[in-house]
């Protein structure tokens, strides 16, 4: 395992309002991504307002930008959240890691836990929610159909809150149990409880109203913490990270 050099930390060019949450001596890291940036970019132009506001290999999945002396750095992507979810997100300093990192996705050895501020007041507590969802991709978009699949598609679902203000909003926790694109927000759409700000399977007519009353036009979605076990150089280490979740989530509308 090559150490890093002393300044590596130093010359990441961070994006916008990103932070770091945890990282371990092995190299892997997790950042708080607020809503609104990129994963990634998908071209030069949108380096600006990505994770990390350097060049990005779509193959390699990989980071890379230059020190002030001119050598390379590369910090390789374990894991993605739509532009408009804010949480936590993960990257690894090597290949070598980021490959034993991607197993542990791959055989759904990592725990998820996300939030969502929704419209309506859930009649459920807490169930695992089962579903057969059908994913198309059309003209580089993604969209995700509840209603007519044979995709599973489960989430452990829990109550939190409701809160009676202009709006009826629920507090909510999910636990994805698969990775579907766009799965939980597809899920809470099919049981009338949209997520607040989803401007593709959410209710139009009251995001207008909410962004009218509260000027907030995020998607109301959070990626709260990550936590798993892995096998690198021969042992095994914990890795967990949270990140807070975002004031709006907790104001009364």
């Amino acid at each position: 395992m090559n150490a890093l050099p002393a300044d590596y930390w130093e010359t990441l060019p961070i994006g916008r309002e990103v932070t770091i949450l945890h990282r371990d001596a092995q190299g892997l890291v997790a950042f708080d991504k607020p809503a609104g940036l990129l994963s990634h970019p998908n071209q030069t132009s949108e380096e600006i307002r990505a994770l990390l506001t350097c060049r990005y290999d779509l193959e390699s999945q990989c980071y890379s930008w230059k020190n002030p002396d001119g050598a390379i750095r590369r910090l390789w992507l374990l894991n993605r959240l739509d532009g408009a979810t804010s949480g936590v997100i993960l990257c690894a300093t090597s290949e070598l890691l980021a490959k034993a990192i991607k197993k542990q996705f791959a055989s759904k050895q990592v725990r998820k836990n996300y939030c969502a501020l929704v419209f309506g007041k859930p009649a459920e507590k807490g169930v695992m929610w089962r579903d057969l969802v059908a994913v198309s991709r059309k003209g580089g978009k993604i969209r995700t159909q509840a209603m007519a699949g044979n995709i599973p598609a489960l989430t452990k679902y829990q109550f939190i809150k409701n809160t009676q203000g202009a709006f009826s909003t629920s507090l909510i926790q999910l636990e994805p149990q698969t990775g579907r694109s766009h799965q939980l927000r597809v899920q809470c759409a099919k049981r009338h409880m949209p997520i607040i700000g989803d401007q593709t399977y959410g209710d139009f007519g009251l995001n207008r109203a909410f962004a009218k009353s509260t000027g907030s036009k995020r998607l109301f979605l959070h990626s709260l913490e990550t936590q798993f076990h892995y096998e690198f150089a021969g042992k095994t280490y914990e890795f967990k990270a949270k990140a807070p979740l975002p004031a709006e989530f907790q104001t009364k509308y």
